[in-house]
């Protein structure tokens, strides 16, 4: 790890919010220590892409705002897409230092970069084959190679331990049972603490373990995903879902679930397994067709991890008789010959790219098939277009008429809502000096920083992208760095 000179009585500590700040996705947190010359400390919480909007996404091309050769240590909260599918470029680009996280998120996350990294090239080149890029030659953000050199950095550590990141700096992880893995994430410096609560799942997951709460921070940066709401609690588990698959096989249709291969894929294959075994649907053939999720349910099934709920076993997922996996891409192309009544679990979830666009191309156009949503949809993506009740949808450059029945199911989310929220800030001691709102629409960050500013007596502000705040009291506003803020709209939350 990063070795120091001495340090010196003048010093700075600052927090840069360079995503997951005026959106939900692309979380990057920059956190910059001076102790004098020689020693200067970069650590960056997080290293998301941007999703949705395409104005975000624009930003993951952007040339990063400082030097990644100059980032030493990278700190991971969990393993989706959006807190560390902006690694590989990252290392593209020069940073060769320590990404370090639990065991779960590593394990995942390279099942979850590797899957990326095949998907760059392969929409670069469909989009170049198809002609439907504004590129002459369209390029991939990055490359399976600049995966494979990105997977040998990652470093796990155990939850409940004070990791040495030297200079006087430690970190800790505490369970945040949002998927497999997650954490909140405590950071001790010789001068300040700074909390990050990473994605916060709700009390009660349907696989993991409980939350922990971790011990309180001069600073909290907090995630406000469903600070504005909270999750139905419906009386039969799934009830709408489940009627849908019997009404879907009753007019000899088929079902396609979008699901984001880490958790939900686990999810709703638990989900399945109880509606089979309680006979409120049909035996049918269920096709998980997502390699990257058949890789991450056997993750989930190693019990060393020891993060699953007591007394769960592999059939809690797997108990479904005509259950069948789709690793190759012949075992995919296969399903699509299928013409009985069967259920296809998978991803992406947003319908943003994989297999499951050729199983939507297929589909989507007849009404006897129903497509089942089973998370937020963000904007701009085709689950959303969908949602919204889109009567066309484009795939691959070509357009299609949505016939099919569109379904979304609520209960799946295993994002706190406002109530789980506030709980683990209540739990939190002592209380921050300042709460940093992010991952939320600006307007429902807002909603919850007001909620703990009249409840908790906080002081919550919700960041702008690119702003930098100081955490050591008696120094001058810092700087905020040149960057362009996409121009808000007024559309629901970028919820995962």
């Amino acid at each position: 790890m990063h070795k120091s000179g001495a340090m010196t009585q003048r010093s700075t500590t600052t927090l840069t919010f360079l995503g997951a700040s005026g959106t939900v996705t692309g979380s990057k947190f920059l956190i910059e220590i001076d102790f004098g010359l020689p020693t200067q400390r970069r650590i960056l919480v997080d290293a998301g892409q941007f999703q949705g909007e395409k104005a975000w996404r624009e930003k993951n091309w952007e040339e990063f705002p400082v030097d990644p050769a100059t980032i030493d240590t990278v700190i991971l909260t969990h393993a989706h897409m959006d807190h560390v599918g902006y690694l590989p470029a990252l290392v593209r680009h020069g940073f060769k230092g320590l990404v370090i996280c639990t065991e779960g998120t590593a394990r995942l996350a390279e099942i979850v970069l590797r899957d990326a990294g095949k998907i760059q090239e392969q929409d670069a080149r469909q989009a170049a084959e198809g002609g439907y890029s504004k590129h002459a030659n369209p390029m991939p953000l990055f490359d399976t190679a600049d995966v494979e050199n990105t997977i040998p950095m990652l470093h796990s550590v155990p939850f409940y331990e004070d990791i040495d990141l030297e200079d006087g700096i430690t970190a800790h992880w505490v369970r945040a049972a949002h998927i497999l893995g997650s954490a909140s994430v405590r950071i001790q410096t010789p001068h300040t603490s700074i909390l990050f609560s990473g994605d916060l799942g709700r009390h009660h997951h349907p696989i993991l373990k409980p939350r922990d709460t971790p011990q309180g921070a001069e600073w909290v940066v907090m995630e406000t995903t469903y600070g504005d709401r909270e999750h139905p609690e419906p009386e039969e588990e799934h009830a709408e879902m489940a009627d849908a698959i019997r009404r879907t096989v009753a007019r000899g249709g088929q079902v396609l679930i979008p699901a984001f291969a880490i958790d939900r894929t686990e999810s709703i294959l638990k989900a399945l397994t109880d509606m089979y075994k309680e006979g409120r649907i049909p035996d049918v053939p269920v096709y998980v067709d997502s390699p990257m999720g058949l890789r991450a349910l056997a993750v989930y099934a190693d019990v060393q991890l020891e993060e699953l709920q007591e007394g769960m076993t592999l059939n809690d997922f797997l108990g479904i008789p005509r259950l069948r996996e789709s690793m190759s891409t012949d075992d995919s192309k296969s399903i699509n010959r299928q013409t009985e009544p069967i259920i296809i679990i998978s991803s992406s979830g947003m319908l943003e790219g994989g297999r499951v666009l050729h199983h939507l191309k297929r589909l989507v156009t007849d009404e006897r098939n129903t497509i089942i949503l089973t998370g937020y949809q963000a904007a701009g993506t085709r689950g959303r277009q969908l949602e919204d009740g889109a009567r066309e949808v484009k795939v691959h450059g070509r357009y299609y008429r949505v016939k099919a029945e569109i379904l979304r199911d609520d209960e799946f989310s295993v994002h706190g809502d406002a109530s789980d929220l506030m709980d683990w800030a209540k739990a939190l001691d002592p209380a921050p000096s300042v709460a940093y709102m992010v991952h939320g629409d600006p307007a429902v960050a807002r909603v919850f920083a007001n909620r703990l500013e009249d409840e908790l007596d906080w002081v919550a502000v919700v960041p702008r992208y690119g702003e930098v705040v100081s955490l050591i009291d008696g120094h001058e506003d810092p700087p905020d760095l040149n960057v362009k803020v996409p121009k808000p709209r007024n559309e629901e939350p970028n919820r995962e």
